[in-house]
């Protein structure tokens, strides 16, 4: 016995079943390249430079308030994920886990030592994803799309053996509110953003 309580237990099951389900059995040679890929900030660039100059044509000064929020947004998000909770909270990533790493399917060249609690990949995405859905909304649905672009990223931490989902679901709930209070922090300071 672990001393913890049942339901953590059975939680804790649940996660590891659904790794191992993502990791080694839903898987295909498509994603087993798409999905490494995906993770790589270098081939989001066209999407953040597309952010800036859409934001600097349309809105001018207030534009460039908004991309230094949306700059803080991932500062903020990062350091509570990789330098406030996983100080605390340590966990195994599961290709460092004693009883997972000979099971998992590592396809990236790394595995971490950090903590695998919270998905930083996840908080990130996700903060970014409700800070630019919130504030961006009145200009065009379209930018529910973002919510996508950070599941699929933060689904590529549990496909290539990094993260369990359980670190990446507290990590989306964790970078929706961080993002959902950037929001409210630029609202207040610059008001809504809209196309005239």
């Amino acid at each position: 016995m672990s001393g913890r309580p049942a339901f953590f237990e059975k939680l804790l099951q649940f996660d590891h079943w659904l790794f191992a389900k993502i990791n080694q059995q839903w898987t295909n040679s498509f994603f087993d390249h798409f999905f490494p890929y995906l993770r790589e900030a270098e081939i989001w660039i066209p999407f953040y430079l597309f952010l800036l100059v859409f934001v600097a044509i349309n809105f001018g000064k207030k534009g460039w308030w908004w991309v230094g929020t949306l700059a803080m947004t991932g500062i903020i998000s990062d350091l509570v994920s990789s330098h406030l909770i996983k100080e605390f909270i340590f966990r195994y990533r599961p290709c460092r886990d004693p009883l997972m790493a000979d099971q998992v399917r590592v396809l990236v060249n790394y595995c971490p030592g950090s903590s695998s609690f919270t998905s930083s990949h996840a908080c990130n995405h996700f903060a970014a994803a409700m800070f630019i859905c919130i504030t961006l909304k009145q200009t065009s649905s379209w930018w529910r799309l973002v919510f996508l672009w950070a599941f699929l990223i933060s689904y590529a931490q549990i496909y290539v053996g990094v993260h369990y989902p359980l670190d990446v679901a507290c990590g989306i709930i964790l970078g929706c509110c961080i993002g959902y209070g950037m929001n409210v922090f630029f609202q207040k300071q610059f008001g809504s953003l809209s196309l005239k």
